[in-house]
């Protein structure tokens, strides 16, 4: 045979429609030659590849023939129906309605995106992308997994979502997490939300909880001082209840326990200084190192002041200097005291202030039965109700002082023990009972007495100035009683005197 004849027989016998091998030979601006052992290279449009690190000569690729020969003499190649129709072989002979599989999102069109998936056009509709918010730039020409919603072999067509891929995925995550987690290990997670009570940690599939409690070793008014939405933090893992799904977590526990070796640092007995850090009705909560705080109970504040309100006395953010009383590591409490930092003072109070002595003083505060008098020294006295007036009735101390007015009184008696200065107003006059006993004893009948006021048990008259006695209901007329009013003038007998009391008692049967 001739050279002719030869070259021809060498030649492939190569038609319309065949998916062949070939070899890239040159890469052009616009497109490649491939050679695939035909008299003539083909071509095929660069448009055609997914990425330019396809397009390397010497690589060897599946090209489809869609024209043996075109006007120009050239052969036409096709590199994406090479694939589609690999493609669509290899998707449903291995795939199947709600499988996963990887494909690059090719472009925008209406109602969604063109996935390619081995060379097959699959359709993604916007509702089930989960690509709202995300870039153009972040989704066009990258690779995702997308699963399988709707296989149509004789259309060879797909549709895909990228939504319930992502639920699978995590479902899948969750699952693996779940047999992975063990308490005491350490795991990233990113902050999900934030409460009052704690942060929701997303460890990959897995919600846990952080509780407030468990983000530091110091004290904190709300999660948002330690961690924000979207932060990437590391935790521990404190508990798992897989039968509930509920998982806590923990922050401060990486971190040393200040609270070891207390005793060493912080020795019963020391003085040291601290902020405040809250001040409740009961007391004042002291930091005295970071994750460490002590209380000093409102009856360590003072030694002479009672009913003390912390709040009217100290400020958050202040220094005080404190005294340790106590340490309760188990409970982690520390016991705190004020006054002992001074001189009791409460030891020289006998000395100082003897039984019978007189003294100034101011009023300082009030109760249903006393009023608390302030003394040199600051120490404080009670006047009880009952020893302001020897025969006035006083139904409110309000009555006869004000706070902050300065009052004499005599000391009736001191308890050093219990912190108690008894005082009296009226003992610095002279006892006038013996003398009324003498001028109006049982018998005696008033002819004037004054209504003062009337109660469901008797009627209280005036009999001379400052002095009272009562009408019992059982010694008056029901209907004169009904009556009567204050002011009202009536006639009453003394039946019975309690100097001990300082009442008399009287009826108008006379």
């Amino acid at each position: 045979m001739d050279f002719e004849t030869l070259y021809e027989v060498s030649l492939k016998k190569i038609h319309d429609g065949q998916i062949l091998k070939g070899k890239i030979v040159r890469v052009g601006d616009k497109d490649i030659l491939v050679d695939i052992g035909y008299k003539s290279e083909g071509v095929i449009a660069i448009s055609e590849f997914l990425s330019k690190k396809e397009l390397e000569v010497g690589k060897e690729i599946d090209v489809y023939v869609e024209s043996v020969e075109n006007d120009d003499g050239m052969m036409v190649l096709s590199r994406e129906k090479a694939r589609r129709l690999h493609g669509w072989d290899s998707i449903s002979s291995s795939s199947k309605e709600g499988d996963l599989v990887e494909g690059f999102v090719r472009r925008k069109v209406k109602g969604g995106y063109i996935v390619d998936i081995l060379g097959i056009e699959a359709f993604l509709p916007a509702s089930l992308s989960a690509l709202k918010g995300i870039s153009d730039r972040q989704v066009l020409n990258n690779s995702f997994k997308f699963k399988i919603v709707k296989m149509n072999n004789i259309r060879r067509s797909l549709i895909v979502s990228r939504k319930e891929a992502l639920q699978q995925e995590r479902e899948q995550s969750r699952e693996k997490l779940w047999s992975t987690l063990k308490i005491g290990e350490v795991y990233t997670g990113v902050v999900k939300n934030i409460t009052d009570f704690g942060a929701f940690i997303d460890l990959g599939g897995v919600d846990g909880l952080l509780h407030i409690t468990d983000m530091s070793w110091s004290r904190i008014s709300h999660p948002s001082e330690i961690v924000a939405v979207g932060n990437k933090i590391e935790v521990m893992v404190l508990t798992i209840d897989k039968e509930s799904k509920k998982v806590s977590l923990g922050l401060k526990q990486r971190m040393t326990d200040p609270w070891q070796d207390i005793e060493k640092k912080l020795p019963v007995g020391s003085q040291i200084k601290g902020k405040i850090v809250n001040i409740l009705p009961y007391g004042v909560f002291v930091e005295l190192d970071k994750g460490i705080e002590g209380l000093i109970h409102v009856s360590e504040i003072s030694w002479q002041k009672r009913n003390i309100n912390p709040q009217e006395m100290f400020t958050i953010g202040e220094t005080t200097e404190v005294q340790i009383l106590n340490i309760n590591r188990e409970n982690r409490r520390i016991s705190l005291s004020i006054k002992q930092l001074e001189v009791n003072p409460w030891l020289e109070a006998e000395a100082k202030y003897p039984v019978d002595s007189k003294v100034k003083g101011k009023i300082t505060g009030f109760t249903d039965y006393g009023a608390f008098v302030e003394l040199d020294n600051n120490l404080e006295g009670m006047i009880h109700i009952s020893d302001l007036s020897w025969t006035k009735r006083i139904n409110s101390l309000q009555e006869v002082f004000k706070k902050g007015q300065k009052v004499e009184a005599l000391v009736l008696s001191v308890d050093a023990q219990n912190r108690r200065i008894s005082l009296g107003v009226k003992q610095l006059q002279e006892n006038p009972w013996p003398d009324i006993i003498k001028r109006l004893p049982v018998g005696t009948v008033i002819d004037s007495a004054e209504v003062t006021s009337v109660s469901n048990f008797g009627i209280f008259v005036r009999i001379e100035d400052n002095l009272e006695g009562l009408i019992y209901s059982s010694e008056i007329d029901k209907e004169a009683m009904n009556r009567l009013k204050p002011g009202d003038k009536i006639k009453a007998q003394i039946i019975k005197i309690e100097q001990d009391q300082a009442k008399i008692g009287l009826s108008t049967r006379c």
